[in-house]
């Protein structure tokens, strides 16, 4: 599992969208709109997660 921050991420739109564009792809996550982080579950997804996020207008930062 990895976790990263999208800081613009404000609203249940926002989760809404990051959601339906992962599981889209069918890429396993969790979308919490409180820290403002998605966790991806399986590290084969971790570029193509970050690639959605990016089009969809969020910037990915990794967390440790």
């Amino acid at each position: 599992m990895k976790t990263y921050r999208c800081d613009e991420m404000m609203c249940n739109g926002c989760v809404s969208r990051i959601k339906k564009g992962l599981d889209h792809e069918g890429i396993g996550h969790k979308v919490d709109l409180e820290t403002k982080t998605v966790v991806i579950e399986e590290e084969k997804d971790y570029g193509k997660a970050v690639e959605i996020l990016d089009d969809l207008g969020f910037t990915a930062v990794e967390q440790q």
